[in-house]
C-alpha cells in the first residue's frame, strides 16, 4: 500500500495515544493555567451550593485576587 499508507496509520496511532492520554488524565488543558483559576472554581462551587454565604464568598476572592 505503499508510504503515505504507513504514516496515516503513524499519524493516527499517535493521535489516538494523545487522546486516550488526554482523557485518562482528565486533561481539558485547564491544568496549566495555573491554580489561581482552579481556587476560584472551587470557591464559587462552594457559594453554589451554600457552603458559604456571600459575605465570605466576596472576602475570599479578594483574597485570591491578590
Amino acid at each position: 500500500m505503499g508510504p503515505i499508507f504507513t504514516i496515516i496509520i503513524l499519524v493516527l496511532g499517535v493521535l489516538a495515544i494523545v487522546a486516550l492520554w488526554r482523557f485518562v488524565s482528565g486533561g481539558s488543558g485547564r491544568e496549566a493555567t495555573g491554580s489561581g483559576d482552579r481556587s476560584l472554581e472551587v470557591l464559587r462551587e462552594r457559594f453554589a451550593r451554600g457552603e458559604i454565604d456571600e459575605e465570605e464568598f466576596e472576602a475570599r476572592k479578594r483574597a485570591l485576587n491578590r
